[in-house]
């Protein structure tokens, strides 16, 4: 990708024409607000996604997902390669099976593959230790299994070794990097990261990627050191307490860079 010539501080506050947030285009956003107020160019593209495990190569791990009684959600793409494994291979669920969601959001996406009952779901808030009560209550009667990404799920598998719970952490999907091979004549004033993947993608694609003026815009802490240990400069950052947002960020840069 190229990038322009040179160095760029945060306190310089250049201005920014153009921007390209490293996620795909959603159908409603504050960005689209940000892009008509200040007359810039916002463009979308994810710098990873997600691809299917086949039941092939799932099959050599001699685990069908109809021996559990119990499953553990941790996101949205977790219930869909579950599912999607589940009919590949010819598995039925059982009614009885219970799941165990970390979050209300992913318990409401399970909607649209089970007839719900909430006596067999389980909800979290956001983390897995909000669903200790449920393991505690069921976890020596049940045998859970782990849908998981070639990322895994660390936390969750550090709380379920603890507990002793029997489970059996399964990879249905992985997480992997774009091609972005087009984009290496294109140049962006800013650049917008929401993960380490993301970082992790620029170099895949550019491994000699150079920062110079281009502005950096990251989200949350574990992003942030990705980009620092890379040596490269965040100059818009996400979330603070004057910036709980990245289009929050993003606004109060602009209302220096581009007044």
């Amino acid at each position: 990708m190229a990038s322009k010539a040179d160095s760029q501080t945060k306190e310089s506050y250049k201005r920014i024409d153009s921007i390209l947030i490293s996620q795909p285009k959603p159908e409603r956003s504050p960005y689209f607000d940000i892009e008509k107020k200040w007359g810039i160019r916002i463009d979308w593209r994810p710098f990873i996604h997600v691809e299917a495990v086949s039941e092939k190569e799932f099959r050599k791990n001699r685990i069908r997902p109809d021996e559990f009684t119990a499953i553990i959600f941790t996101s949205m793409n977790s219930i869909e390669h579950f599912f999607r494994m589940c009919e590949e291979m010819r598995c039925k669920m059982s009614q009885q099976t219970k799941y165990f969601c970390l979050t209300e959001a992913i318990a409401n996406y399970l909607q649209k593959f089970i007839v719900y009952r909430k006596r067999k779901v389980f909800v979290g808030v956001r983390k897995i230790l909000d669903l200790e009560s449920a393991f505690n209550k069921h976890k020596d009667n049940e045998k859970f299994l782990l849908p998981t990404s070639n990322l895994g799920s660390q936390d969750v598998v550090k709380y379920l070794d603890e507990k002793g719970i029997d489970y059996t952490d399964a990879m249905m999907y992985r997480t992997v990097s774009s091609d972005l091979s087009d984009l290496k004549d294109i140049t962006y004033d800013c650049l917008v990261f929401f993960s380490p993947l993301g970082i992790k993608s620029l170099y895949e694609n550019f491994p000699d990627f150079k920062q110079n003026e281009t502005r950096l815009a990251v989200y949350g802490a574990q992003t942030s050191k990705a980009v620092e240990e890379r040596g490269l400069t965040i100059n818009i950052k996400a979330p603070t307490p004057e910036s709980p947002s990245m289009s929050m960020a993003l606004t109060n840069y602009l209302n220096k860079s581009n007044k």
